[in-house]
């Protein structure tokens, strides 16, 4: 017998990539499961499928870092803190965050079919006996517009958005006095295709930072959240500072505000995701 939950959750997290660097994404999780009836005539409680597997999926990976086994990457272990340090091509990353910021995947690469198989292995084994197979089709949302990768963390959250490099595979849209712009949205981005979302008031020096070393050229930033600390050295042309906090409401409207310094005389609605289906709307 087969059960299938289609769009069972989004995964948002962000992933550290050989060529690309950190990497926000955003995954689409359809879920089927195969086995027999159990007493009550059902392979699995369709209430439970969307409990129990959905929070393991949130548990694993959902707003985390994924980092692969690979040799540019370097794991310490320092008190309470694991330290991740890695280079890709002309650039270098470091960060300092408690455990579960993280999710470790034994794979040289994370992708769609390292990330899938990982979570097979987990899940499995916490599901009821009755259920022999299980299979999950990860999938990013069709866009049929200009869409941007980002990542970035906000220490003022009290739910795991706090962790510093988390992100989403976000969709733009810009209207310029009333009509949609492509181009303004192309421009965005592109500007911001893998980038690291900075608050300015989250930035130190180097010298500041307590269990990584910044590389040169590095913009470093830290915070202490409800989850611990958190500290961050990232090549300063994959970054953008904002003048305030990274939420998605504060995208919308930096981008919104931009807009309407460089063309004062026009009025600008952004529209801003943050991964699928959510977001928030800025006029200027």
């Amino acid at each position: 017998m087969i059960l299938f939950v289609n769009d069972l959750t989004v995964i948002d997290f962000s992933y550290l990539c050989h060529q690309r660097g950190a990497v926000g994404e955003s995954w689409i999780v359809d879920l089927t499961l195969h086995g027999s009836l159990n007493a009550q005539s059902m392979v699995l409680d369709f209430a439970l499928v969307k409990k129990q597997v959905k929070r393991i999926i949130d548990e694993q990976i959902d707003h985390k870092l994924a980092v692969p086994k690979h040799p540019n990457v370097t794991v310490t272990h320092q008190d309470v803190q694991t330290n991740v340090s890695f280079n890709y091509t002309d650039a270098q990353l470091a960060l300092s965050c408690p455990a579960q910021a993280y999710c470790f995947i034994e794979s040289p690469e994370i992708n769609i079919a390292s990330v899938t198989e990982y979570l097979i292995k987990t899940i499995m084994p916490q599901l009821p006996q009755n259920i022999d197979k299980i299979e999950i089709t990860l999938r990013p949302e069709k866009i049929d517009t200009f869409y941007y990768h980002y990542s970035h963390g906000l220490k003022k959250h009290d739910g795991n958005c706090q962790r510093i490099v988390h992100g989403h595979r976000s969709k733009i849209e810009i209207y310029e006095n009333g009509m949609k712009s492509p181009r303004l949205q192309k421009q965005w981005a592109e500007l911001w295709q893998d980038i690291y979302l900075v608050s300015e008031e989250d930035i130190i020096t180097a010298g500041q930072l307590k269990f990584i070393s910044a590389h040169e050229n590095s913009l470093c930033c830290a915070y202490i959240a409800p989850q611990g600390y958190f500290e961050l050295a990232i090549n300063q042309n994959r970054t953008h500072l904002l003048p305030y906090d990274t939420t998605v409401e504060c995208i919308a409207q930096y981008i919104a505000e931009q807009l309407k310094a460089q063309n004062p005389n026009n009025d600008f609605k952004v529209v801003a995701y943050e991964g699928v289906a959510k977001g928030s709307i800025a006029y200027a």
